[in-house]
């Protein structure tokens, strides 16, 4: 009909529909670079994917992260979330850290299982430990991410987005349980710029909370991980899509 469009593609292999439609559309949003692979390169603007104000705008210090979740400001901590529900495998592989985390005391963890599962991960031995914090959700992310000294997720597309805007050592858990297996390829456009670390799913007992370890134990290393990833990150990505669409309006 004419009638100019625009989709936007969150993650760094393109969907199925999105490929389809990259020969009618007249402009594509994507949050990677090397998109042109999918797309035509002349409709391809690279705006980043938009995340939420309370991330994007926070101002939160570690010293309010450590207040709210009651840590001591003496010891580092990790973070591990699984998505607001919980990712079966990252809270599996917790379970299974108890000997490892007892044998660092001088490590907190925040673990957020998913309200799905705290019921049947809240008994075990590792969420007994006192340097170990389970809880089924959280719901200020900003003051969790300021509190973090490395982070463990996933790898969905805002989720990445959002960890970009903090600028932290990342330890990415890609799920495989999803279309075209495109976390890991989240992942790896990371790893490649040396801006996160990749632990796969099935290795994920052994190294989700050894790599952290490892990490916080290289400063230089933990250093060049939060600057590499802060250098991707695009906080003004809900603009910059906005002000093409109002550009297509144009003509």
């Amino acid at each position: 009909m004419g009638v100019p469009a625009l989709i936007q593609e969150q993650n760094s292999f393109a969907g199925v529909t999105n490929r389809l439609l990259g020969s009618k559309v007249s402009r594509i949003c994507v949050a990677y670079e090397g998109m042109e692979r999918y797309f035509p390169a002349e409709k391809l603007v690279l705006t980043g994917n938009p995340v939420r104000e309370a991330i994007r705008d926070s101002e939160a210090t570690r010293a309010q992260g450590i207040d709210y979740f009651e840590l001591d400001p003496g010891k580092r901590t990790i973070l591990v979330f699984g998505g607001s529900l919980g990712a079966r495998s990252l809270n599996e592989a917790m379970a299974g850290q108890r000997a490892l985390l007892e044998s660092h005391p001088e490590v907190q963890v925040i673990w957020q299982s998913g309200s799905l599962y705290i019921d049947q991960f809240r008994e075990c031995a590792t969420a007994q430990l006192p340097n170990v914090q389970i809880r089924p959700f959280i719901d200020r992310m900003d003051l969790a991410y300021a509190a973090a000294d490395v982070i463990v997720g996933r790898a969905g597309a805002i989720t990445i987005s959002e960890l970009c805007l903090v600028g932290k050592p990342v330890v990415l858990i890609p799920s495989p349980n999803v279309a075209e297996d495109h976390q890991t390829k989240n992942a790896l456009a990371l790893v490649e710029k040396e801006a996160a670390v990749l632990v796969k799913d099935t290795e994920a007992r052994e190294g989700i909370i050894s790599k952290p370890l490892e990490i916080m134990s290289d400063a230089v290393w933990a250093e060049k991980l939060g600057k590499n990833i802060l250098q991707l990150a695009r906080p003004h990505a809900a603009e910059d899509i906005a002000k093409q669409v109002i550009e297509l309006t144009k003509n």
